[in-house]
């Protein structure tokens, strides 16, 4: 929480210093009413000055309308304040969500990243305008109520004075209760977002295999987990309002028994009373704003914790900053890699179920083609994880053109490559810049690029460039995603370009002539080909063979087919080859 008061904050102090004066000003208007009731009650009249009596009238209309004119002022300045200044924790929380590496963003999972962009930055919203709001009003009319009552009989303000030591004793006891279970309630509301996001990504997964009622058995579940911890954590804030109103109350009845007993003495007077009674009101209504801020604090300290969390957390540019200590190769004359896996280890979390990598070596020279075949879960996206350096190996090095990646500007490095991923994603946007991907490519060089990519005929066929694509591509067959992903890949005119993976959906006529075109116009760029079926690996010039994140062969398809059993088992399963 001090990182949102006195960091993001911090530019609007001004703003807020005279927002909180306009308030200040407003709320001692109200203030004035009580009393100048009072004193036309208890003096006014009684002379019968009709005179004295509109001069007062008038008095209060003025303050009235002064009141309603500065909370309205300072609660639009409020709410700007509060609206720029989540405006800028959004803006750093998704620039820091956007520098994450693959590893903490595993760890703090993507459903809790968008529930810290979303829901949490909401209740830290509620907070800074409703502090400003009834964080200064509120304060004033207690105090200031307190103060006239003194002022008015203070007799009378000693016993209703009596009741709020209990008050704050209450109020501090939820408090100190209902943050944490709020703390307990986001961590649900992230597992709940999980779930609903899986469920609506593979809806038709879900439809295919008639498992709707399993899943909304699980979402049942989920849901009534966060239903039943809010329910919780608002009965313990929602004990809040009715003690403050028992005590206050009591408070006032005795206040009335005295005030009776007082004015029969002589001792005090009607309209005295009658403005007491209008200020244990304003008391009782500021107290109830405490309150409530009480519970908005709770909520919003709890998101402001999550949020911090994800602030504070070393990000690629910390954790994978250059390293310009570590030792160079030297490499033998003429005999320059432009890949290379030197003894390299790795796994995903640390060696706790094992390495999802070990002892990885090959090297293949710029222009070659390499290929990495194996079975599911054998390691071969985990190969690109590290030489797009998503990840950091746990031992090895991993070179480019004989320099180790990890002294290089992770920036400059991503730039050489080209990449189509499992499962990547295309936007709600025009085909075009679901090609451009705000690179300044030309128009006719994304024409180029489609045409490369096998997907200019489609391209046509739907509209031309300017055609918007649904959200994940959704008005696209797989075939034509994975043709304008290898579009967009190309469009770079990488120097590396990764396929992982990404001709499953192609016809085996589109794929080979596929690698035709990318043998015949990128003869100088550095391939590497995750892929499933072996024609689509085949014709490279090398082929790394995986199995359980071991390295069990390598070589071209000729050589591996003599020596490596398992690639000929797989060959001979997918091309009737003995």
């Amino acid at each position: 929480m001090k990182r949102i008061f006195f960091y993001y904050l911090r530019p609007y102090y001004l703003r807020m210093a005279w927002g909180f004066f306009i308030k200040f000003a407003g709320t001692v208007m109200e203030l004035f009413l009580p009393w100048a009731l009072a004193y036309m009650i208890d003096t006014v009249i009684p002379a019968n000055r009709t005179d004295q009596i509109l001069l007062w009238g008038g008095f209060m209309v003025g303050c009235s309308i002064l009141a309603v004119i500065f909370n309205v002022l300072a609660n639009r300045m409020a709410s700007r304040v509060a609206c720029d200044a989540v405006y800028r924790i959004r803006e750093d929380l998704f620039a820091k969500i956007m520098y994450l590496s693959n590893g903490k963003s595993d760890e703090i999972t993507r459903p809790s990243l968008i529930s810290r962009l979303t829901t949490d930055t909401y209740n830290v919203h509620q907070m800074l305008a409703r502090i400003q709001r009834l964080g200064v009003r509120a304060p004033i009319l207690l105090v200031g109520g307190v103060a006239m009552t003194m002022a008015l009989d203070w007799v009378l303000a000693a016993i209703l004075l009596a009741s709020l030591p209990l008050l704050s004793i209450v109020v501090v006891l939820v408090s100190r209760k209902s943050i944490p279970m709020f703390s307990a309630l986001q961590e649900s509301v992230d597992r709940f977002v999980r779930l609903v996001r899986e469920d609506i990504a593979g809806i038709r997964v879900i439809k295919a295999l008639s498992k709707g009622d399993y899943e909304r058995r699980r979402f049942d579940r989920i849901n009534r987990e966060v239903v039943e911890r809010e329910r919780k954590a608002t009965v313990v804030t929602a004990i809040t309002n009715p003690s403050m109103n028992i005590l206050l109350n009591l408070g006032l009845v005795a206040v009335i028994l005295a005030g009776a007993y007082r004015v029969n003495r002589g001792m005090t007077e009607v309209g005295k009373i009658l403005a007491f009674m209008t200020y244990f009101t304003i008391i009782l209504n500021a107290l109830l704003s405490i309150s409530r801020m009480f519970v908005t604090l709770s909520k919003a300290a709890a998101s402001a914790k999550r949020i911090v969390e994800v602030l504070d957390t070393e990000d690629e540019r910390s954790i994978f900053s250059a390293q310009t200590d570590l030792a160079q190769k030297a490499e033998e004359p003429g005999e320059v890699a432009h890949i290379e896996f030197d003894h390299v280890t790795f796994s995903y979390n640390k060696g706790k179920s094992g390495a999802t990598l070990e002892d990885i070596t090959f090297r293949i020279k710029k222009g070659e083609t390499l290929g990495i075949i194996g079975s599911t879960g054998a390691g071969k996206s985990a190969v690109v994880n590290l030489l797009m350096r998503f990840y950091e190996v746990d031992k090895g090095a991993v070179r480019i053109d004989g320099r180790d990646i990890r002294t290089m500007d992770l920036k400059s490095l991503r730039k050489r490559f080209g990449a189509v991923f499992q499962n990547d994603v295309l936007f709600e946007d025009t085909i075009y810049e679901n090609i451009n991907m705000g690179r300044n490519i030309t128009k006719g060089e994304a024409w180029e690029a489609a045409a490369h990519g096998r997907a200019a005929d489609f391209i046509r066929e739907k509209g031309g460039l300017e055609e918007n694509l649904d959200i994940r591509g959704a008005n696209l067959s797989g075939g034509q995603k994975q043709r304008l992903l290898i579009a967009r890949a190309l469009a770079g005119a990488p120097e590396i370009l990764i396929l992982d993976d990404s001709s499953s959906a192609l016809d085996y006529k589109t794929d080979a002539a596929l690698r035709e075109e990318l043998r015949k116009y990128f003869s100088h760029t550095t391939c590497i080909v995750i892929a499933q079926r072996i024609s689509s690996v085949m014709s490279a010039d090398h082929i790394l063979v995986l199995e359980e994140g071991k390295m069990i062969g390598f070589g071209t398809h000729e050589e591996l087919m003599k020596t490596c059993q398992v690639y000929r088992e797989i060959g001979s399963s997918q091309m009737d080859i003995s």
